[in-house]
């Protein structure tokens, strides 16, 4: 801790004891607070840092008192913990007390002896928080990418750190020292050849079902490289955080293309996430839906009808234009209760409504795009006129 620190952890040394005073009972042997020895800043959740230190207190037989004071610094007071760590079964705290009107406390702690006492003393400090960044370059057979992760660490706390050592959920850990109102970007994760997989994606929620009919005619179609976090792509030690990406590509040429950027959500060890590159109009889709009949009408004793079926028939003819296969995800949407009644294709239902297609596509010919159709029946159950 510098002489520029706001933060400051007070102690005071009293050889003689005082006497009571008509308002509060006066501090009494008041051990010195020494400069910290070790600090470890957590950032294991993103709401809340971490703060640990340890420090060597001077302790006189029988009762101390120590006091821990902040200022100009946002510390969570009921999450200040001390520990002792040489003499845990000869050292106690007894109690801790809060001197009115002051941003501190006082710890009352008892030693069998006089001696030296390693303590940890740990809190939550507000105001120092970190963001994730990651760098991912593939190689130009889209086959594989190198993946760096960046942590950027931001000080805004009121304290300056010498030195700490800084700890998150996964990677490595790092001693930097950090001063207030410094921000700091520290690589702390890299793994080369991550296998990835590149994925087109159609929702049909969200792009248009005949391409034919719009003004582009051809539109494109999302892009991604989706990535699995376990061990088979040299990952799956611990979840990935979220963070935005920026994705690069081997030009062949000893540089690299700027393919785009994108955000990723958390990835549990095992799940996969997708990083968006772009749109491409190497593969077109037509969606039209071919039958759409009331059946199963039910009616009341007015002969008014009150519930009904819908028997609907939907196809989608799949077009891919490129040289090589293609891996396909289609998303459907089935609003309300449903039942499907014949599919050409596997599906995996996402929620209640929502189903998806996992299609890899054969490479185009000599005699032109391959083509595929995806076809499903359903009836949608009870709706109301």
């Amino acid at each position: 801790m510098t002489s520029k620190s706001n933060f400051k952890l007070m102690g005071w040394l009293l050889t003689a004891s005082l006497v009571w005073t008509s308002s509060a009972q006066a501090r009494i042997k008041l051990v010195a607070l020494p400069e910290r020895a070790d600090t470890i800043i957590r950032l294991d959740n993103p709401q809340a840092t971490l703060i640990e230190e340890e420090r060597v207190l001077t302790l006189q037989q029988g009762m101390n008192q120590v006091d821990f004071s902040w200022k100009g610094v946002s510390i969570d007071v009921d999450s200040i913990r001390l520990k002792v760590l040489d003499h845990p079964e000869k050292v106690t705290l007894l109690n801790v007390s809060y001197p009115p009107n002051e941003a501190a406390l006082v710890w009352q702690i008892s030693s069998a002896q006089a001696w030296e006492e390693t303590v940890r003393i740990s809190y939550l400090l507000s105001n120092i928080d970190r963001l994730i960044t990651y760098k991912a370059v593939a190689d130009k057979k889209e086959t594989q990418l190198d993946l760096k992760s960046f942590l950027i660490l931001r000080n805004f706390s009121g304290e300056d750190f010498e030195q700490a050592k800084v700890l998150i959920d996964y990677g490595e850990a790092f001693d930097r020292g950090i001063q207030h109102e410094e921000t700091k970007q520290l690589l702390f994760m890299k793994e080369p050849k991550v296998p990835i997989t590149k994925v087109w994606t159609f929702d049909a929620r969200k792009l248009p079902w005949d391409p034919e009919k719009m003004p582009e005619r051809n539109i494109g179609i999302p892009v991604s490289y989706r990535i699995v976090n376990d061990q088979k792509s040299n990952l799956g030690k611990f979840a990935l955080w979220s963070g935005k990406a920026r994705i690069f590509q081997d030009d062949g040429h000893e540089s690299t293309i700027f393919l785009g950027e994108d955000v990723t959500g958390m990835v549990p060890v095992g799940e996969k996430t997708e990083l968006y590159i772009g749109d491409s109009r190497d593969i077109v889709i037509t969606q039209r839906k071919m039958r759409e009949t009331q059946i199963n009408i039910r009616r009341n004793t007015k002969n008014q009808m009150v519930l009904y079926d819908m028997d609907e028939i939907i196809t989608a003819k799949i077009e891919n234009f490129k040289d090589s296969p293609a891996v396909l995800t289609v998303i459907e949407y089935i609003p309300g209760e449903w039942k499907m009644i014949d599919c050409n294709m596997d599906y995996e239902k996402e929620d209640a409504n929502t189903l998806k297609f996992e299609i890899t596509l054969p490479a185009r010919t000599d005699d032109g795009p391959a083509a595929i159709n995806l076809e499903m029946q359903y009836h949608r159950l009870n709706i109301r006129p």
